[in-house]
């Protein structure tokens, strides 16, 4: 892991200094808990143990569930570093001997990166979001000099300096998604699309549905040459999509994962999709993927996709509004009940699915 520092907006700061307030009252009030259990026991409360005590405060306080965990765990840490029955107080009081800088800690499962854009020649925007209590969002901005969308973040902890600039340190993994000048890409194979990748791009064939008809009226008439005629052109303009549509991958990507998906389950006697899979071209996508990937110097990966479809690739649960099963093909828009994250079906898989191989990799990835 390492710690990315990006300055925030200055635009920010009055609502930034009033949500410090509140975790300081949090850390004042779990210091003061802590010293008197030492007092009356003579043992420390953990981190587990003063969960226990804040749970539920972030609805008066506007805080989210994970910050209250987290005030807690680095209040623990911090103590037992220097190892002190009682660490000092927090405070935004102008007026006070001894002002505390703000501090605002959140877990993964309460970031997420928004958009980055240009400002300027050279320098980079990023809007993050956190979560707050009751469905409540924190939108900020930051100038962003190392390029967040390249990254996987962990956690964040909005802090302020002398000067009452506010600074989001992000903890993210030691190798960005773009590796050797490349980047990384999940991919979902799919019926509605034929893939779809974690960046949003999708493949849509369903050439044999175009030409259903046509080909139809040639069978009908018993015109074999331009029944042959026609599914020659159902054949090349489906390996000319997925040609561009690899090589593009290919272009943009030195790391490419892509789920197991299996076609027998839906090639069977009494299923209804055997056409829809035969026109999606997933054995031709992937075996063009993997001779392509080999001759680029890229890395290719096939993963076991099972959950990927259910799981949030925000929070990392699965909740009850998620897609379930073959009764749920037909959900391509869902919000986890969670975390309220909107999310597309094939896109949240695509994330999931990029997510397994990085873990699988994370000390394996080529540099190229």
């Amino acid at each position: 892991m390492k710690t990315l520092k990006l300055r925030v907006k200055d635009k920010h700061s009055q609502q930034l200094n009033t949500i410090s307030s509140a975790v300081n009252f949090v850390w004042n009030y779990v210091n003061e808990l802590s010293f008197k259990y030492l007092q009356r026991t003579g043992k420390f409360f953990s981190a587990y143990d003063l969960a226990a005590y804040t749970k539920g405060a972030g609805e008066y306080l506007d805080l989210h569930s994970q910050t209250l965990q987290a005030i807690g765990e680095v209040h623990a840490k911090n103590r037992k570093q220097f190892k002190k029955a009682k660490l000092n107080w927090r405070t935004n009081n102008p007026k006070a001997k001894r002002k505390s800088l703000g501090w605002i800690p959140f877990k993964k499962s309460a970031i997420k990166h928004l958009t980055i854009r240009q400002s300027g020649k050279k320098s980079l925007k990023s809007t993050l979001q956190f979560s707050l209590a009751k469905g409540q969002k924190l939108i900020i901005e930051v100038w962003d000099s190392y390029n967040l969308s390249l990254y996987q973040i962990n956690t964040c902890e909005l802090a302020q300096d002398a000067r009452g600039r506010w600074y989001a340190c992000i903890t993210v993994k030691e190798f960005p998604k773009q590796v050797g000048g490349k980047g990384s890409v999940g991919v979902d194979l799919g019926l509605k699309e034929s893939a779809t990748t974690s960046s949003g791009d999708k493949l849509q064939i369903k050439q044999t549905q175009k030409w259903a008809k046509k080909l139809a009226v040639a069978q009908r008439a018993k015109n074999k040459q331009r029944v042959k005629a026609i599914h020659a052109k159902i054949k090349n303009t489906r390996q000319d999509l997925i040609h561009k549509f690899t090589t593009q991958l290919i272009k943009d990507n030195a790391l490419i994962v892509v789920g197991d998906v299996k076609t027998n389950q839906f090639n069977s006697k009494k299923g209804k999709l055997a056409k829809s899979v035969y026109d999606a071209g997933w054995f031709e996508l992937k075996r063009q993927l993997e001779y392509k990937c080999k001759h680029a110097g890229c890395r290719f990966e096939i993963v076991n996709e099972s959950y990927t479809t259910q799981t949030c690739s925000c929070c990392l649960k699965i909740s009850d509004s998620s897609p379930k099963g073959r009764v749920g093909l037909g959900i391509r828009e869902w919000t986890c009940a969670k975390c309220g994250t909107w999310h597309d079906r094939d896109i949240n898989a695509a994330k999931n699915i990029l997510a397994v191989g990085l873990d699988r990799l994370a000390e394996g990835i080529p540099s190229l």
